[in-house]
Order: C-alpha cells, then sequence, then structure tokens
C-alpha cells in the first residue's frame, strides 16, 4: 500500500487512481503529466479522489494545428552492440526463423491450423479476402503482403481457395516480386488432397529456411513496434515512460520504432506534432488525425469518447488522459515518418502508424509494416500476441505477480525509483536474440483485419 499525506489526510494511491494535490474550483483544468486532461465538474477538496465523478474531457470536434516544432534532435552514439539475427537473401533481418502460413481468404483457415498443427508451422487466420469491395479489399491485401515479406518467416506458404476475390493469381499483382524459394503457393481447390500437398510444400519451406543461421547483427537494424493494452494509473508512470526510454535509446544507437493506436493520440497529438522535422511530416501528422477523426464521425460516433471500461477501473478517467500516457512509449526523438495502413517500415528513428487502438489490429498492423517485435505494455493484462514477439510489460506489481503466465517484464519498481532502462534494453536484444517471449511459449499469435466498408 502506498500512502500519502494531502494537508494531513492521508489517501491510497495502491490503486493508481488520481487524488487532488489542492483545491480545484468548478470549471479548472485538472493538470497531470504536466497538460491538462479535463476540467472539473464540482469543487475538489485537496486529497478528494479525482474520477468519472467529478471531472470531465475538455476534447471536442475538430482542432486548427499550427507548425511549431520544439524538439531536440536525436544525438547518435556510435555503438558496437549486435544482436543475433538472420540476414535473409535480400539483405533483410529477421529475428525468428520461422514457416508462416498465410491465407488469402477465411474459407481455407481450417486447412491451414491443419498444416499447422501436423507441420509445426504458425497458421494466421482472419475472415476476410472475398466478399470486400474498395478499400477494404486493397487493406487486406497490403497487410497480408505486409505479413508475406516479414523477415521473421524464413519460409512462407501462401494458402488459398481458387475463386475468391483475394485469389492467389491477383494477390500475386499486389506482392509483386518474391523469392520462389521463401514463398510457396497453393490453391485448395487444384489438388485431391491439400493437406498432403500442403505438408509437401511446407517441408520444401523448412529445409529451405534451415540454410540460415543467427549471425551478430548491428542493433541499428532493429526495428519496435509499440502498443498499449488495457491501461492503468501507473501507465504513463512506469511502463509507457520505459518504453519510451527504450525507444530513444534505441533510435540514438540507429535503430527503428513505430507509434500507432492514432485514437489514443487524441488530446496528444499537439506534442507529436512540435516533435515533426519538417512542415510536410507536421501536415502529415495533422492528416493523420483529422481523417482518423473523420473515420469516427462518419460512422455518427464520439470522437471524444471516454476509455474502456478496464481503464476507467484502472483509474484512467479521459481520453486526453489515456493519450498522454500512450504517446509517452515513443520517448522524446524526432518524428522522421509518417506510415499509412499497410505501409512498411523504411526509415531508421520515430515513425507514426496509421490505425486503430484495437489490440489485435493494433499488432497486426505494427507486424505488417514490417517490426521484428511488439512491445506491448499492460495495466490490466491479456493474453494476446502478435505473429512477431510481442513483449508484455506490466504497469504495476500485482499484475506481474499474478500472471506471470503473460507477463514478461516488471515496469513496477519504477514507482521505487528504479530506472530500468538498461535492464530492459538488455532484455530485448535477448529476445532479439532467440530468448521466447510468454505469447511464443503459450503459443498466443494471432492477426486482425481493419475494415471500414461493406461485406457482400
Amino acid at each position: 500500500m502506498r500512502i500519502h499525506e494531502f494537508d494531513n489526510v492521508e489517501v491510497d494511491l495502491s490503486s493508481g487512481h488520481k487524488h487532488a494535490l489542492r483545491d480545484i474550483k468548478k470549471g479548472e483544468d485538472i493538470i497531470k503529466y504536466g497538460n491538462p486532461i479535463g476540467h472539473a465538474t464540482e469543487d475538489i477538496k485537496c486529497g478528494d479522489h479525482v474520477h468519472s465523478h467529478n471531472m470531465k474531457t475538455n476534447l471536442s470536434g475538430n482542432i486548427s494545428y499550427e507548425y511549431a516544432p520544439d524538439y531536440t534532435p536525436t544525438v547518435h552514439i556510435p555503438t558496437d552492440k549486435t544482436f543475433m539475427g538472420y540476414v535473409r537473401e535480400n539483405g533483410d533481418v529477421g529475428i525468428r526463423n520461422e514457416v508462416w502460413i498465410i491465407v488469402t481468404v477465411g474459407c481455407v483457415n481450417k486447412v491451414a491450423k491443419r498444416l499447422a498443427a501436423l507441420t509445426g508451422a504458425h497458421a494466421f487466420e482472419h475472415p476476410f479476402g472475398c466478399s470486400q469491395l474498395g478499400d477494404d479489399h486493397a487493406k487486406t491485401q497490403l497487410i497480408l503482403k505486409g505479413l508475406v515479406n516479414h523477415p521473421n518467416a524464413g519460409g512462407v506458404l501462401v494458402l488459398g481457395l481458387g475463386c475468391e476475390n483475394n485469389n492467389i493469381g491477383e494477390f500475386k499483382k499486389v506482392l509483386g516480386a518474391y523469392n520462389e524459394k521463401r514463398v510457396k503457393f497453393l490453391n485448395c481447390q487444384d489438388f485431391d488432397d491439400e493437406i498432403a500437398e500442403g505438408v509437401k510444400l511446407i517441408d520444401e519451406l523448412k529445409a529451405y529456411a534451415d540454410t540460415f543461421t543467427r549471425v551478430h547483427i548491428p542493433v541499428s537494424k532493429l526495428k519496435l513496434g509499440l502498443k498499449c493494452g488495457g491501461s492503468d494509473g501507473f501507465s504513463g508512470i512506469t511502463a509507457n515512460p520505459l518504453v519510451g526510454r527504450l525507444s530513444d535509446k534505441l533510435i540514438s544507437l540507429g535503430g527503428s520504432c513505430v507509434l500507432t493506436e492514432v485514437p489514443e493520440m487524441f488530446g496528444a497529438e499537439h506534442l507529436l506534432m512540435k516533435r515533426c522535422g519538417t512542415r510536410e511530416l507536421f501536415d502529415k501528422t495533422v492528416a493523420l488525425i483529422n481523417d482518423f477523426k473523420d473515420y469516427f464521425t462518419r460512422h455518427d460516433q464520439v470522437i471524444y469518447e471516454n476509455p474502456s471500461p478496464g481503464n476507467k477501473a484502472g483509474g484512467i478517467t479521459t481520453l486526453e488522459e489515456k493519450s498522454l500516457g500512450c504517446i509517452q512509449k515513443g520517448g522524446l526523438s524526432e518524428v522522421v515518418d509518417v506510415l499509412d495502413y499497410g505501409d512498411t517500415l523504411s526509415k531508421n528513428g520515430l515513425s507514426l502508424l496509421n490505425g486503430p487502438g484495437n489490440d489485435i489490429v493494433a499488432i497486426t498492423n505494427l507486424t505488417a509494416a514490417g517490426v521484428h517485435m511488439v512491445l506491448f505494455t499492460t495495466g490490466r493484462g491479456t493474453p494476446v500476441g502478435a505473429p512477431v514477439p510481442t513483449v508484455k510489460i506490466a504497469t504495476n506489481s500485482r499484475l506481474a505477480s499474478v500472471k506471470k503466465n503473460w507477463i514478461d517484464f516488471d515496469a513496477s519498481p519504477i514507482l521505487d525509483g528504479n530506472d530500468l532502462t538498461e535492464e530492459f534494453f538488455d532484455y530485448i536484444i535477448s529476445v532479439a536474440s532467440g530468448k521466447e517471449t510468454t505469447n511464443e511459449k503459450n503459443d498466443y499469435r494471432e492477426i486482425s483485419i481493419f475494415k471500414d466498408g461493406i461485406v457482400l
């Protein structure tokens, strides 16, 4: 229990919920992380609990932004630090050497699952690939392309049915050039026994993947995805700032990080915009935010909806409070690129990636963008995992203690003044070099693809 005294009033801070440090008048801004997270809906006394019953968001409607850069350029530090990874024939680098089964259409999901069980390959099921039109169809193809091209896969079987919109012939047009030894295709309608044919092709892919061995690779080649799940009041104090310091450290060594979950930038986007190195990047960031707001309004939804029930139970009251904690995963580094949904990471440094906050959609989005692993902070806990190693970082000690089968790293000692950045960095290097995360040990891996249109 963490007890703090406010004007001779003792309150328990162990839950992560907010308490007023001074008297706050009705209508006055409530400040956290140095920024307003809402306003008081009634007078609040020093030491009082501050939550949904006495505060409300400040956010409403669209905002006009001005380009006013204010950041410290990254100082690049020479290093001989390496991790043990795999160099592919095209020069790409992977941290795993697996065989993946990517389905073009949901109709063959269970065929993929059977093939995975028989061969040890990893199958990624989804319900799309047919009866989709326009942008939705294109988004499905782009995400699947990113997965097929991911360097953590030493070999890939693209499994189709034969009659779907996203049939293998059409998908190849989107995929473009590929290594025939690394990527093989199977239309299930073309064979009397698709299981036997699938096993044969996967055996060939496994033999090809086995030609690769781990070698020392500069840490500058490492690419990390940044994600948070259900949050609590400690998320923006422990795990998210830890990931931010790790992000800044890796970027200073020449590496790359990707921050997504655009709705969880609402209310904090002005801080990211200040870190855009050019007017062009600023304009792209403004479009990133406004386009996602337009997506909400097209569907008659409130842009600034309050956090989820789990977030509220953990002490998060408003979206700006959630967002101001969320963007801390991106550290303080300059924004070097803004990627659209389905784009592939191409620049070293911090990139922003268009996409929703939904856990499975977001980790799929990050994987398809080419990150080697996902750093996933959580104050509530979740077993979900991406196709790539998914490092679960607990914000509080209770979660780290009771869900050891989900959690990889405990950030709660930060509350006692421990920094943990170097320890965490060493852990990330060990994962890049082959140490299994809990999602890998449990084989908790899945994908989900963002959709916005109709289904025929």
